[in-house]
């Protein structure tokens, strides 16, 4: 299929249209206060493809809250300040756990197994933390998004944020057992306070497929040309997405989309077919393991009607 193919537009439309229609719609986050209020009938999709021809459907530009996705921005930017030196903090294994385990933190030393769950992006955060105040490091954090999908108007719901402080006590836990090991290096409460307000930040699927562009083409934007992370790393990048982008839901994922992803329990995936196209998908219903229902499903119709997959035609 040709990039410039008209029949991309169709596919997107018609893949929006028929999640609109749909009455199996998962089940919103309820642990986060403020996206239980989120209206389950909600449905984006974006693809962007590396010419920067957008198609778009549903409520493509309707801003959620992009929770775990965040951690591939954040992953990104810890690995261009301290490189390979970021995985004595994080292990780089599918952890086969939900996100917010703690079991398998006791048993690994307080090292966690990836930077996608919460205890993983936990230490990432802390990396980008070091040195600086919690303020300047979410200015950055927020700067980086708004570079990379070139949008300013993208912000952090500070709503959503507090009302993830005030819940967020498995996390609290499991900041300070990484802690007690000596992985985290900053105050437990500055290191959390910009792990919630990055997982608060809010944009559209549009923004969202603009922002993970760099990761279809070897780090580097083809729009405008310009280098966010050498091609080697993007490739990494990748295939975490793979193989932990939807906690215990990841081998599933890759079974079925076939398509390095990362999920948010705000019901957003954002996927990256390397070479071709970067999409965002929100559906705010989730299933068993905190991943969109319906989000999984249109980026399986779409890995189907597009014959992509990194496994091949």
């Amino acid at each position: 299929m040709s990039m410039a193919d008209p029949d991309l537009a169709r596919i997107v439309s018609d893949i929006a249209e028929e999640m609109s229609a749909r009455t199996d719609r998962g089940q919103v986050a309820t642990y986060i206060p403020e996206l239980a209020n989120v209206d389950p009938a909600r449905f984006g999709m974006a693809l962007i493809d590396l010419d920067g021809h957008t198609h778009v459907g549903g409520d493509a530009d309707m801003p959620f809250s992009i929770q775990s996705i965040s951690k591939v921005f954040t992953l990104t930017l810890a690995l261009g300040r301290v490189g390979d030196r970021l995985w004595r903090k994080v292990g780089r294994e599918p952890s086969g756990n939900p996100f917010n385990s703690i079991v398998q933190l006791e048993r690994e030393m307080g090292v966690p197994r990836n930077p996608f769950i919460n205890a993983g992006a936990i230490a990432v955060t802390d990396v980008i933390l070091s040195g600086r105040q919690p303020r300047e490091t979410l200015g950055e954090i927020l700067r980086f998004l708004q570079f990379v999908a070139e949008d300013e108007t993208i912000f952090i719901d500070q709503e959503v944020a507090a009302s993830e402080k005030r819940t967020g006590f498995r996390n609290a836990a499991l900041a300070n057992y990484m802690k007690s090991f000596g992985v985290l290096e900053n105050p437990v409460d500055f290191t959390l306070g910009v792990y919630f307000h990055h997982c608060a930040i809010a944009m559209s699927c549009r923004q969202l497929a603009r922002a993970g562009l760099f990761l279809a083409n070897n780090g580097r934007n083809p729009v405008n040309g310009h280098s966010v992370i050498s091609a080697e790393r993007a490739r990494r990048i990748n295939a975490l997405m793979l193989t932990c982008g939807h906690y215990d839901g990841s081998g599933e994922f890759a079974y079925r989309v076939g398509l390095p992803g990362k999920s948010g329990v705000g019901g957003g995936i954002l996927a990256v077919a390397p070479g071709l196209a970067s999409v965002a998908v929100w559906a705010p219903g989730l299933d068993e393991a905190g991943n969109s229902h319906l989000g999984r499903i249109a980026l399986e119709e779409l890995a189907r009607r597009t014959g992509w997959s990194i496994f091949g035609h």
